[in-house]
């Protein structure tokens, strides 16, 4: 898949860039498949939410590393409708993956991600440059009542703002402070509801607004997110750096895969 030059301007005004239909029904259960699989497994590349057996994220699925490693999401990081794609907008074809993973809404219980930048984190991983976009997957349909995903469109303009450590959810991390949010919201655009169906794939900025609310309804939402990096912007060392499942330290250019399947990747 080749991008086209207007949605290339569309991903560089609003920040994201929304792709339907990208993946068959067969390819999305083996990617379901292989989610169910790994949320079995007991290792610290899990976490769970607090009240439930359900995990909140699972992460680096992309490397054969990795306890939590499958074919399908090796795979899935290589075709060219995806790395392809993130290729693209970030014009260089020299790209790492910072990390991959998959957030879980369990039906009910599946609690929120509040406002934030992902480049809040990044920088403080040791990234120097905001220059990183992020390929999510929809596994399951992303209804509002199921707490989809909300970007401001144009929000990546802003640049960075000072993030807060934030202990609210079970995967304490960094998020946006209030005030900052309260500005943004009332000074930019209105904020977006994320739907779509199993299949449905999107691309956004590492600089973008966004958050999640609780999931209210009846059915489990679980989102593929792949993590790209130019291996020029890789991170300086650091003190305290996150764990290799949270951070990287491979920064190795993913080789894209003309001719791959999902449907013929071993599991």
């Amino acid at each position: 898949m080749t991008l086209t030059e207007k949605q290339i301007i569309s991903f560089d005004q609003d920040g994201y860039l929304i792709l339907r239909n990208l993946f068959s029904q067969k390819e999305i259960t083996v990617l379901q498949t292989e989610a169910a699989r790994i949320a079995k497994l007991d290792t610290e590349g899990i976490i769970k939410e607090n009240k439930t057996s359900t995990p909140k994220i699972m992460l680096r699925m992309h490397d054969p590393e990795s306890p939590t490693t499958s074919p399908a999401y090796v795979m899935a990081a290589r075709l060219p409708r995806v790395l392809g794609a993130a290729q693209q907008v970030l014009r260089t074809r020299d790209l790492y993956l910072h990390h991959s993973k998959i957030n879980i809404k369990g039906a009910i219980e599946g609690s929120v991600w509040p406002w934030h930048q992902d480049f809040g984190q990044w920088k403080l991983d040791g990234i120097l440059e905001p220059n990183l976009v992020t390929f999510m997957i929809m596994l399951d349909e992303a209804t509002e009542l199921g707490g989809c995903l909300h970007f401001q469109p144009g929000s990546h303009r802003l640049g960075r703002i000072d993030p807060q450590w934030d202990q609210s959810t079970a995967y304490n991390f960094y998020s946006t402070p209030t005030e900052d949010i309260k500005r943004a919201l009332k000074q930019g655009r209105k904020p977006v509801a994320i739907t779509g169906c199993p299949g449905d794939a999107v691309l956004f900025h590492c600089n973008l607004l966004h958050s999640s609310g609780q999931n209210l309804s009846a059915e489990d939402r679980r989102q593929v997110y792949f993590c790209y990096n130019p291996t020029n912007n890789r991170p300086r060392e650091v003190d305290n750096p996150r764990p290799e499942y949270a951070r990287s330290t491979n920064w190795e250019p993913v080789q894209l895969e003309e001719n791959a399947s999902l449907l013929g990747s071993k599991i």
